[in-house]
Order: C-alpha cells, then sequence, then structure tokens
C-alpha cells in the first residue's frame, strides 16, 4: 500500500434514538464529496451508536443501593453514577484511587463499565455502551452495504486507558468485515528471523488512527473513513478476539 488516509465525516446532526446512523453518515460523506467506496473502514464512537439504539440513562432516575453508596464513599464517586456501573458489570476487576474498573456483561474491561458522560446531551445524563457492540457493528455495515452497494468494514470505537501507559487511546470495542488481529507468526522479519509471537491489533491500530481527525471535544466528528489499509476481511470476526484471557493476564 501506498498510502492510508483518514476522512473525518462532518455535519453530522445530533443523533438521536431510532436515527438511522448508517444512513446519514453515507448522506455526510457524500455532501462533503468523500462518498463511501469499496474496501473502506469506516470508525464510529460508541456514543452515537449508543444515543441511536436508545442505551441513554438519566442518573436522576437512578436510587442506589447500599453496596454503590460504600463504593461511591471508596472511590468519590456519585452514588447514582457507581450503582449504574454496577448493573451494567459482570465483576469488579479493580477498585481503588478514585476508579473503578469493571468486566462489562458483553466482556470488555474497562473503567466504569464504558459509561460516558461525554457528547451526550444533558447535565445528568450519560451514555452507556451498546448492548452488543459487534451487532450494531453488522447492522451499520449492512445498511450501508444496502444504500451504496459497497462491502466496507465497520469498527465501532471507545476511548480506554491502559496499564503501564498515561493518556487514552481508541480502542475497538465491535467489528464487522475486518479481522481485528493479523497473525503474523511464522513471518520472517528483515533478518530472516521467524516470528514467534507477533500478533497485530490491527482493529485497535484504526481505532487509534481515526481519532486523530475525530476527536471529542473540536468539532465533535463521530465518525471516520479509513482508505487505503488492505485488510483481511472476515464475516465471522468479533471484538471479544481482543481480550486478554484472564489466565493470560498479569494485571487482573
Amino acid at each position: 500500500m501506498e498510502k492510508v488516509e483518514i476522512i473525518g465525516v462532518k455535519g453530522l446532526p445530533i443523533i438521536q434514538e431510532g436515527d438511522d446512523i448508517a444512513e446519514l453518515i453515507c448522506k455526510a460523506a457524500e455532501k462533503q464529496g468523500t462518498p463511501l467506496r469499496e474496501n473502506d473502514v469506516l470508525v464510529v464512537t460508541h456514543v452515537i451508536v449508543s444515543r441511536a439504539e436508545g442505551s441513554i440513562v438519566n442518573l436522576e432516575t437512578i436510587t442506589p443501593s447500599e453496596f454503590a453508596e460504600t463504593i461511591a464513599q471508596n472511590t468519590g464517586k456519585p452514588p447514582e453514577l457507581v450503582e449504574l456501573v454496577l448493573r451494567e458489570a459482570k465483576s469488579i476487576v479493580r477498585m481503588g484511587n478514585r476508579n473503578l474498573i469493571t468486566e462489562t456483561r458483553y466482556g470488555i474491561i474497562c473503567a466504569n463499565s464504558g459509561i460516558d458522560k461525554s457528547n451526550v446531551p444533558g447535565e445528568n445524563t450519560v451514555a452507556l455502551l451498546p448492548r452488543n457492540p459487534d451487532r450494531s457493528a453488522r447492522r451499520i455495515r449492512t445498511r450501508i452495504r444496502e444504500l451504496t452497494g459497497k462491502n466496507i468494514a465497520v469498527i465501532i470505537s471507545d476511548t480506554h486507558g491502559r496499564p503501564l501507559r498515561e493518556g487514552e487511546i481508541n480502542i475497538a470495542i465491535g467489528v464487522a468485515g475486518i479481522a481485528p488481529i493479523r497473525d503474523r507468526r511464522g513471518e520472517k522479519d528483515l533478518f530472516g528471523y521467524t516470528l514467534r509471537v507477533k500478533r497485530t491489533s490491527i482493529a485497535d491500530e484504526l481505532a487509534s488512527a481515526a481519532e486523530l481527525v475525530m476527536g471529542q471535544a473540536d468539532e465533535g466528528i463521530p465518525a471516520a473513513i479509513i482508505r487505503g489499509y488492505a485488510y483481511l476481511r472476515s464475516d465471522e470476526a468479533s471484538a471479544k478476539e481482543l481480550v486478554r484471557p484472564k489466565e493470560k493476564d498479569l494485571f487482573i
């Protein structure tokens, strides 16, 4: 490949429950002169997917349990938020220093069960993660194929912190049409050494690259097109492939 382009999709409205994200993105991309092409990768922030799917909660409607009240005291978080985090979690992975790390019901390990206040209208309103991010990605991909006839890949992204590293990056929490990992074991490097452990998280790298033009606080661009990257297609792929098994994880 000679070059890879990252194109922010501008002009999208504030997404409401029931909106057809795929159609809105197609129209906005067409209007700005960058219509979706065959083999493009579309990266979409989870927040607009959650808004379209109705996964939005007003914290004023949440009554915290005693357990949530206790955790709130230990973490300094609002008890209503803690209660919602617990409802969305399968288990608590780590807690302390004002942090609450959980495993979501879909198997994603993240802070606060992925509950997000950024880019959500309303003072006390938060967005949950999509119930099934892979399924959401598949729906968007299928709808775009219906609208344009183009076969693309879709990545649903979220911003996550990382063990041992400062700062946050975008990662893939849902994928469709793309193998999320490129297994390079068995390939040879420049000096003929056979790679034994090299497995590249392609979906995470593409999600992070997309954030360079998306951002959260600037123009509010919630989607980006990545063009020119030769990815491996997969109709059966899942972002769950990116979650390291507990028996192999040194940090949980």
